[in-house]
């Protein structure tokens, strides 16, 4: 896990679950930001967001406890 990761999560909460908005609040590419999560999520066991249709549209109930935390970091 890093701190990348956990902005990345930040981002895209604070960007209505856009990740293409959060990838240029970061700097960051759109599929770069994808990998991310996706290796967070790998690294944790869990999902983070829920995605419909292959967006994300909204976070899972543990989502919101790693948003929490992200946020204090």
């Amino acid at each position: 896990m890093t701190l990348q990761q956990l902005r990345a999560v930040c981002e895209i909460a604070a960007n209505d679950f856009n990740a293409s908005r959060a990838a240029l609040a970061i700097h960051a590419s759109q599929p770069a930001v994808s990998k991310m999560l996706a290796t967070l999520e790998s690294e944790l066991g869990a999902e983070i967001f829920i995605r419909a249709r292959g967006r994300i549209a909204g976070l899972t109930e543990f989502g919101a406890k790693v948003l929490t935390l992200a946020k204090r970091m």
